[in-house]
């Protein structure tokens, strides 16, 4: 027998950025199996794309690969412009893409605060307009899901671009699914916390010259004893991008294991 949940995104037609690895590809598939069949996916690397559309397609999806870089605001129009030519419509749209350079308020210049928000604030901004257009146009509901991020609130000392960049797509989306709600556009974002991803891995070694154990280390630290993986982080974003989901719109969730606003219980004195 065929569960509900198997065929919740059955009528789902998906565009996800950064779709060919980490959280994004962890998504596509998720929809897939939950029925998705058509789903246009956006990266930078061809390599990687061509592999994941190997992966999606082995699962019977209609899956096509768009080389998009979130910085350049005709590629980000392009994505969803191929994806309605060869779709014939979409309605769902992930914003899974975004860089996590560091850089502290300090180390901070012009160049490195412009990069961060072309491709984590500015590029979701410009494909959510041209999704929304496409939708109007036809008369269509849809979803939209920004993949935020726990920086969102604060963050640390070395992510000030980030930081600043999530949060002002955290409030892109209140303000953009308040604008919709004529129009049964439905617009949701999920603040992630730490996840164990192939590119947490290279920002580790990268950036913090973490040893090879690294996750181990993190891993007995945290509250569950362990990081976020994509593929949970997927099973949310399938939900908000379905029908399930019904109404829910406006909502910034954060999908962490510790609660903002907290302190540790330790001694005072």
């Amino acid at each position: 027998m065929t569960s509900a949940l198997s065929r919740r995104n059955e009528g789902t037609t998906a565009v996800i950025t950064g779709g060919a690895q980490g959280v994004g590809l962890a998504i596509a598939l998720q929809l897939a199996d939950e029925g998705c069949r058509r789903i246009a996916i956006a990266g930078r690397d061809g390599r990687t794309g061509e592999a994941a559309l190997a992966e999606l397609r082995s699962r019977g999806v209609d899956a096509v690969f768009v080389a998009t870089d979130l910085a350049v605001v005709a590629d980000c129009h392009r994505l969803i412009d191929t994806s309605v030519a060869h779709f014939g419509a979409v309605n769902a749209l992930v914003n899974a893409a975004a860089s996590a350079a560091r850089g502290t308020l300090l180390e901070l210049t012009p160049e490195m605060w412009d990069e961060m928000f072309n491709v984590n604030a500015r590029g979701p901004c410009f494909l959510m307009q041209r999704f929304v257009r496409h939708l109007v146009d036809t008369g269509r509901p849809g979803s939209i899901v920004n993949i935020l991020s726990q920086c969102a609130h604060c963050g640390q000392s070395y992510l000030t671009q980030y930081s600043a960049s999530k949060g002002a797509l955290a409030t892109l989306t209140r303000n953009t699914a308040n604008a919709l709600l004529a129009d049964r556009i439905r617009v949701n974002g999920l603040n992630i916390g730490w996840m164990n991803t192939p590119g947490e891995h290279v920002t580790q070694t990268r950036f913090h010259d973490a040893p090879d154990d690294w996750l181990e280390r993190a891993s007995r630290n945290q509250p569950f004893g362990r990081l976020l993986e994509p593929a949970e982080v997927a099973r949310t974003i399938a939900f908000l991008a379905s029908d399930e989901s019904g109404m829910m719109t406006g909502s910034v969730v954060d999908f962490d294991q510790t609660v903002v606003g907290t302190v540790p219980d330790v001694p005072r004195f």
